[in-house]
């Protein structure tokens, strides 16, 4: 048990430590929309991240006006095996944020793209960073390939209502 303390609160000290704070100076700093600072290369590329569409392969994604069940019913079992363990399907938070209402609040790109490259946007989204704040666990990459990651997109549509 005295273990298991420890551990929790040598993990809140590396990810207290780990929180960066706007510095006075850093007011004539170009700033995004949200007010992230912003440097150097790192402001080109803060600045031609889509917030609506995410960063990674996924342009365009179609979805049907009806749920696809059969996909639905993959995206249950592969979500079973690589996201359950960290969300829940309300909006309560587990270790990540729960998926309720995600696909209304997500365009598919961002949600695909989110899935299948996780690092990117974790470092470039300003709304992920806010999340991650209250998270304090960065989601990882779970290597899912495309299918896996569309079929977890409509398993979340089925989750947020869809017929």
């Amino acid at each position: 048990m005295k273990k298991i303390s420890l551990l929790i609160l040598v993990s809140v000290l590396i990810f207290s430590c780990g929180k960066k704070e706007k510095a006075a100076d850093d007011a004539s700093k170009p700033t995004t929309e949200e007010g992230y600072v912003t440097e150097g290369a790192d402001a080109e590329a803060v600045s031609a991240y889509d917030p609506h569409r995410g960063e990674g392969k996924f342009d365009k994604v179609e979805l049907g006006a009806s749920l696809d069940q059969a996909m639905a019913s993959q995206g249950e079992k592969a979500s079973g095996v690589k996201c359950a363990s960290c969300h829940k399907l309300t909006d309560e938070k587990l270790v990540g944020p729960g998926w309720k209402g995600v696909t209304e609040r997500r365009k598919p790109e961002w949600i695909m793209n989110f899935i299948t490259n996780p690092d990117p946007m974790i470092d470039k989204d300003p709304e992920v960073q806010a999340q991650l704040e209250i998270c304090l666990v960065r989601m990882p990459n779970q290597g899912l390939n495309d299918d896996e990651a569309r079929s977890i997109l409509e398993y979340m549509r089925k989750n947020d209502g869809v017929k």
